[in-house]
């Protein structure tokens, strides 16, 4: 196992909030990609925040992009001071390694929120995956992402040319070699905290859906879910109100 690595942080909401939120992002995403939820957050009491992951923005480079590589990074990821994350929001591949830490380590975070994560990714989603980051990383204009995205905020069309620029291409695709299979059932049927799953829209696109979906949140009474209807892969840029609701409903806030 590579040692883990100390992440970078971006903030949102005051230091000395009493709730405190950890934010992970996707596969050749970043950070500052998580903006929306972590704007929302803040506006209602919490401090958030977000790392970048190894390969990606400005975390350190390494050789292992294996999900349990991610995960330890993330495990030794802590609020200032000590103690758990009072909320883990993880998104694709951030939602997978924060499940495998979330799941070896108990006393990480109390609750988890999961957007369409990565909990399995079959040979199907693999190449629909592997396609989505070659053009990414072969045309990176803004006006290629807007055309993609022609409703995402401003802010999520910058940050998403910025995310691909600084990532490391080597690093994304080694992610994908060094998982084959991409599988982490396992992990999300021994979690211990309340963990609900953002879902995208099927008839959109989604990683976590249909079978796959069911037999995990049969597999695990903590684990709920609820469908942000008319978003694809990513809801909180595709419909960041709907996201926010959810997350706040499924918080009980």
């Amino acid at each position: 196992m590579s040692a883990p690595l100390t992440l970078p942080r971006l903030a949102w909401g005051d230091p000395s909030a009493r709730r405190r939120a950890l934010l992970v992002h996707g596969l050749g995403s970043s950070g500052a990609l998580m903006w929306r939820i972590g704007v929302g957050l803040a506006d209602a009491g919490w401090h958030a925040e977000a790392v970048d992951l190894r390969g990606h923005g400005s975390a350190p480079r390494a050789l292992d992009y294996r999900l349990t590589a991610y995960a330890a990074d993330l495990a030794e990821t802590r609020p200032e001071g000590g103690g758990p994350w009072d909320l883990v929001v993880g998104h694709s591949l951030g939602g997978a390694a924060s499940v495998l830490a979330a799941a070896d380590r108990p006393d990480w975070t109390r609750r988890l929120v999961l957007v369409d994560p990565g909990i399995v990714v079959m040979q199907r989603d693999a190449e629909i995956v592997r396609s989505s980051q070659e053009r990414a990383f072969a045309d990176n204009r803004i006006a290629v992402v807007r055309e993609e995205h022609p409703n995402w905020h401003p802010h999520d069309l910058e940050l998403k040319i910025d995310a691909v620029a600084r990532a490391s291409r080597w690093a994304v695709e080694q992610t994908s070699v060094q998982n084959r299979p991409w599988d982490v059932r396992d992990a999300a049927a021994r979690l211990t905290v309340p963990t609900h799953v953002l879902g995208a829209d099927p008839k959109v696109y989604s990683l976590f859906t249909g079978a796959t979906a069911e037999a995990v949140l049969a597999a695990n009474r903590l684990i709920t879910m609820s469908i942000v209807e008319g978003a694809g892969h990513s809801p909180h840029r595709d419909e960041p109100d709907a996201t926010l609701a959810q997350l706040f409903a499924a918080l009980g806030d």
